[in-house]
């Protein structure tokens, strides 16, 4: 999983995550990896639109974003 972080920090590349918050909800968000550390990483999130951080341990799921074609 740290892997998939230090990947998409050095490539830009966005992921999809699903989260589960100190509160105890589960969220899906788009992110933008900014910062990873040991435990925690920093990203921008497009669903709250401002740059968060994040636990690792609190990660249920991510993956890179896959983009939908359209059409016929």
């Amino acid at each position: 999983m740290k892997g998939l972080l230090l990947r998409a920090l050095k490539t830009g590349e966005k992921l999809e995550m699903i989260y589960l918050s100190a509160k105890g909800e589960i969220t899906q968000r788009i992110i933008k990896v900014e910062k990873v550390g040991e435990e925690s990483f920093r990203a921008f999130c497009y669903s709250k639109r401002q740059q968060r951080t994040f636990k690792i341990n609190n990660i249920l799921s991510i993956v890179p974003l896959r983009h939908h074609k359209r059409g016929a």
